[in-house]
């Protein structure tokens, strides 16, 4: 049976989604059905096709009661929007249904596993957020809470942990048919850690031991955490909220954090080797991962930070929040390398090519502009002459309006600048990342989708988002060089 805070929350879904026209969304990202969305939630592949839930307040395109979105689909590009999966309509998720996961069971069931939450009146009348672990079953449309629900609760933590910090479960299923999932939570010290359970069924869920510790090293609480194996290492990924910057590293905030090591499958021990930000644009947050049927790890994530929630088209808009482009991961030079998914070259139309341009001062190129393109560049210093100053392109651009993507060799930093996009606020409009180049030669490949720009550089090595709210008009592009540039650009229409 449907509960009526579920039936409600699909029946307006369903009526004012529809007044959403699809020029008005990004047209190759997830967006909300409606409303507010943060998270992505259970991504996984099941029954035929990708499934993406997501952190979903319906009503309001601000964040309220969190429910559950959900969409598919068939190439990670194109979604269709099914019902709203979960509501908060239990005792014990009444205040919420949190970040969680999915898979799918043995006889073809997908259980969802989430964190509910409920808000408890403190002796000096402040409220805090008791977070438990919850499951739902379902056949990929409708789902049933688990009668046994909570199956995790505080009694099940360790002595001293954090009963208001606990959330956002990362399930999977061992070889022997065994399961296990982390969740990210906080120890006595106030930093942040990470969990390990395991099950034997999906459904009886015992606490294992600590995979991972902060000790304050990676700001403070570590949200969203996913662990998998990639090209004979592990990975370990997770969202630190409170983070301070280390040079050009970490931003402050709310971050992205990638480790890399090596996990004994025998001890579940996770030995960290290596330490590095996911993104480091302005926009990217609490990403997951999923292994696809042809076995590449792809992840996404929200394309949003919680720092810039106030960067909007319109205050009282339809719709907030997209998710980032699917990424296809890889590891090389100890690094995580992140490219922007093969399907989506199927899109690529009317290639136009300019090989060996030279740039000084300011330069456009026929056929070079749109806010839906996918555009390779390839930015070296002119034979014969000094080392360019600075090189720049410009996007999204009119009389009025651009975003720059600016790189000065010297000091070997890209900068990411959206505060001529439009925007009334005063809230984070730039970072600056340390990348690697040889002599001034840097490659780079920009995605514009409507109302984001990501930047791949150096074939996935970074990676910089960024969501832009600047009005579709604007779609010139324009190159600039203090100094003397060689440019080859490979640009394409995403159709």
């Amino acid at each position: 049976m449907t509960s009526q805070t579920l039936w409600e929350a699909r029946k307006y879904e369903e009526t004012f989604g529809k007044a959403i026209q699809k020029e008005e969304r990004p047209d190759f990202h997830l967006s909300p059905r409606v409303g507010w969305m943060n998270d992505p939630n259970g991504f996984s592949w099941h029954d035929g096709k990708y499934h993406m839930f997501y952190q979903y307040h319906p009503y309001d395109s601000h964040w309220g009661p969190m429910h559950w979105g959900h969409a598919v689909s068939e190439d990670l590009l194109h979604w269709e929007y099914l019902p709203a999966a979960l509501a908060p309509d239990e005792i014990y998720d009444r205040d919420g249904c949190f970040s969680g996961s999915a898979l799918t069971l043995p006889d073809g069931r997908q259980l969802l596993m989430y964190t509910g939450v409920v808000k408890e009146r403190q002796a000096d009348g402040s409220c805090q957020e008791v977070q438990t672990q919850c499951l739902a079953v379902g056949d990929g449309t409708d789902y049933v809470k688990y009668e046994k629900n909570p199956v995790l609760d505080e009694t099940d933590l360790p002595e001293g942990c954090s009963r208001y910090d606990f959330r956002d479960p990362k399930m999977w299923r061992e070889k022997d048919g065994s399961y296990r999932c982390i969740i990210g939570n906080r120890p006595g010290d106030g930093s942040g850690q990470i969990l390990l359970f395991t099950s034997p069924d999906g459904f009886a869920w015992h606490y294992k031991k600590v995979l991972a510790e902060n000790r304050n090293r990676f700001g403070k609480m570590w949200e969203c955490p996913d662990f998998f194996p990639l090209d004979g290492k592990w990975v370990l990924i997770t969202s630190p909220q409170d983070m301070l910057p280390a040079g050009f590293e970490f931003h402050n905030g709310n971050g992205t954090l990638c480790l890399i090591g090596d996990y004994d499958t025998e001890t579940e021990d996770f030995r960290e080797e290596a330490s590095r930000s996911i993104d480091y644009g302005i926009d990217f947050y609490a990403p997951q991962t999923i292994l696809t049927p042809d076995g590449r790890r792809v992840m996404i994530g929200w394309m949003q930070n919680w720092d810039t929630c106030n960067h909007r088209r319109i205050q009282e808009e339809a719709w907030f929040g997209q998710m980032s482009l699917p990424r296809e991961l890889s590891i090389k030079n100890g690094r995580l390398y992140q490219k922007p998914i093969r399907e989506l070259e199927e899109m690529r139309r009317g290639r136009i090519a300019y090989e060996g341009v030279t740039v000084s001062g300011m330069t456009k190129l026929e056929g070079i502009e749109g806010r839906r393109v996918d555009m390779e560049l390839t930015v070296r210093p002119m034979e014969g002459c000094d080392l360019y100053r600075k090189f720049s392109v410009r996007i999204a651009q009119n009389e009025q309006y651009h975003t720059s993507l600016s790189f000065r060799p010297a000091e070997s930093v890209l900068k990411i600048d959206r505060k001529f996009s439009g925007s009334r606020k005063a809230i984070i409009h730039q970072r600056r990342s340390k990348v690697n180049h040889k002599d001034g030669e840097l490659k780079l490949r920009m995605i514009l989708d409507r109302f984001s720009v990501e930047v791949f550089v150096n074939d996935g090595e970074q990676v910089l988002s960024a969501v832009l709210y600047t009005e579709q008009e604007a779609k010139g592009i324009s190159f600039i060089a203090d100094g003397t540039v060689n440019l080859d650009v490979v640009k394409y229409d995403l159709i």
